[in-house]
């Protein structure tokens, strides 16, 4: 692969998480430095924010190679704002974050792993975590950024007919997914393929698979919720990484954020209005889980 390739494709799919090629580190500074010298990730779920009388779980999931606490974290903050933002929209949610080493910079084992293997990770150490906290039956939000779409999409098929009863019963409790920058196939470089050990036709056959699962549970009367937001700043030496094209889901319209595809989910201020936008769909999904969750959306001002 050459260097210019390999440029590109970090830039491309996570100059959100600051992991560019030494001939761009000027961009992110010392973050970068501590990046590169850093071999191993966090990985499975975080709690971000307990709710002893929670009944909705949302479930923060990072792209290809991000983590999951920076991906989440503006610049100059050193607090995820799911942890600091969204609680106090959010009065009825227990916030999860999940992590899984997919640092393809380092090109590890463990970054090496398929989509397959992240995606039947992150079923298995939910429904794991979901168990040990007697939350089993409560509803799930999804929201994933750029790449991470395609690792929770796969882990959404896998639920669905999964041979173990308690990963098939999650499928149940999905309410929906928020797609931060969906990215379809025309997005994903063929570098990050390699890493994924897969093509592009698989991710089209993931995509479709998905788009159908959708179309089924609605003819069925349950509305597996989608919601799609894409940039509108481009990045810096790339451009949009995801065009609003690509981010248009079938039947759902995309949503803008103003800012570029790394910034895009590094909110600072409630007054964003990135993040209220965002807030704004949660509030839509949780008002129909239950009447408790009618103060969900209860800001003091506007």
């Amino acid at each position: 692969m050459s260097r210019s390739s390999t440029s590109v494709s970090q830039q491309q799919e996570t100059n959100d998480e600051n992991a560019l090629p030494a001939s761009s580190r000027s961009m992110t500074g010392s973050r970068t430095s501590e990046r590169f010298s850093t071999p191993s990730f966090p990985d499975g779920v975080e709690v971000l924010h307990d709710c002893p009388d929670a009944n909705v779980d949302i479930c923060f999931v990072h792209g290809l190679t991000g983590n999951r606490t920076s991906t989440w974290t503006a610049h100059e903050e050193s607090t995820p704002w799911p942890k600091t933002l969204l609680p106090p929209e959010v009065k009825s949610a227990r916030i999860l974050t999940y992590g899984y080493d997919a640092y393809v910079v380092s090109k590890t084992v463990a970054s090496s792993n398929r989509l397959l293997d992240h995606a039947t990770n992150l079923l298995t150490d939910l429904t794991n975590d979901r168990r040990r906290c007697n939350a089993s039956s409560r509803p799930l939000i999804f929201i994933a950024h750029s790449l991470g779409g395609l690792v929770c999409k796969e882990a959404i098929l896998l639920s669905r007919n999964n041979p173990d009863r308690q990963r098939r019963d999650l499928f149940k409790y999905i309410k929906g997914i928020v797609f931060m920058a969906l990215g379809l196939v025309k997005s994903v470089n063929k570098s990050l393929l390699k890493i994924l050990e897969t093509n592009d036709q698989l991710l089209e056959s993931v995509h479709a698979r998905f788009l159908y699962l959708v179309r089924e549970q609605r003819e069925t009367g349950r509305q597996l919720e989608v919601a799609c937001f894409f940039e509108e700043l481009p990045l810096h030496g790339v451009g949009k990484v995801v065009s609003k094209e690509s981010a248009t889901f079938e039947g759902y319209d995309p949503i803008t954020i103003h800012a570029n595809h790394a910034d895009m989910v590094k909110f600072k201020s409630a007054n964003e209005n990135g993040f209220k936008r965002l807030v704004g769909e949660l509030a839509a999904w949780v008002s129909e889980i239950g009447e408790p969750n009618k103060q969900f959306y209860n800001r003091d001002s506007c």
